[in-house]
């Protein structure tokens, strides 16, 4: 063998140990990072188990035609029961209410339409879910940019009380609820005597609607409209201060008639005005009493 040949026997030794070489270091690697991939799941999985129920968004940041993807996980799957997922926007307004069915695998998903008006305003939305119970409940919150800048007119304009997952926002109070076949999209208060709860709903299938107001919002319901027509007893059933309506597919608006509704001004407002009354009422006495003639 001459030293050319030898020369080249080694160049082809060499590269195939240095190719071995690093062929078994790329494997290394990839076994490593699989371990650490394992552990990691396994940690975030131990994690979901400690809490009753979980969320999170594909992004924290979105443009006003984006879609959000939404994913979750319970701790405890309870057969038949949904997940209530409702969206707070930046104004503290319901934005939307939507009720997900929990997989076999003890995970949810949805996804959001960032395009609606309801969407119009920039700024941070909370997502919030809610299992059955305030304890299995949690929140996630995205940022909305592209859109517009929210400004108040008054100091008033600003909401400043935060209703729970499982209570309607209506005209700045909370209303316990609960509904099947539909979403709620809005609620007012018309107030005073013979006032009533305006419920706007999006019904996809033939459902049912309870609320539960307090009597210090609403006392002595009597009658329940369904799209203007009164609803049947059978179906529109008041017991005290539960009202259980029975709403077919494609209805828009609930209306819920009572006696009494809470009236538009506070009791602040009411002190302030009571004050002013009797404050005209001395100076208009004062008055009469400076102009009459003294003997």
């Amino acid at each position: 063998m001459n030293n050319r040949t030898s020369f080249m026997l080694l160049t082809v030794l060499t590269i195939i140990g240095a190719t071995t070489m690093s062929s078994a270091y790329a494997e290394q690697q990839a076994f490593v990072k699989d371990i650490l991939t394992d552990v990691r799941i396994t940690a975030n999985e131990e994690l979901l188990k400690d809490m009753p129920i979980s969320v999170w968004t594909d992004k924290t940041n979105y443009e006003h035609n984006d879609t959000i993807m939404v994913t979750g996980q319970v701790a405890n799957v309870a057969s038949g029961f949904p997940v209530t997922v409702t969206v707070v926007s930046p104004l503290n307004s319901i934005v939307t209410i939507d009720q997900i069915m929990v997989a076999d695998d003890s995970t949810f998903e949805t996804t959001l339409n960032t395009a609606g008006a309801m969407w119009k305003y920039d700024g941070t939305y909370t997502i919030k879910v809610n299992y059955g119970s305030a304890e299995k409940s949690n929140s996630a919150k995205v940022e909305l940019t592209g859109g517009v800048e929210y400004t108040p007119k008054y100091a008033t304009d600003e909401p400043t009380k935060q209703c729970r997952v499982n209570e309607i926002t209506a005209s700045g109070q909370c209303i316990p609820f609960s509904i099947s076949g539909g979403t709620i999209t809005s609620a007012t208060l018309k107030s005073g005597d013979n006032g009533s709860i305006i419920i706007n709903i999006n019904a996809e299938d033939n459902g049912t609607l309870t609320v539960i107001p307090s009597k210090t919002i609403v006392d002595d319901m009597f009658m329940v409209l369904i799209d203007g027509e009164e609803c049947d007893e059978q179906e529109c059933m008041i017991v005290g201060n539960k009202a259980t309506i029975m709403f077919p597919v494609g209805a828009e608006t609930i209306e819920i008639v009572a006696i009494h509704v809470i009236p538009e001004f506070g009791t602040i407002a009411a002190m302030i005005l009571a004050v002013a009354i009797v404050s005209i009422i001395a100076v208009s006495a004062k008055s009469r009493l400076s102009i009459m003639p003294r003997y």
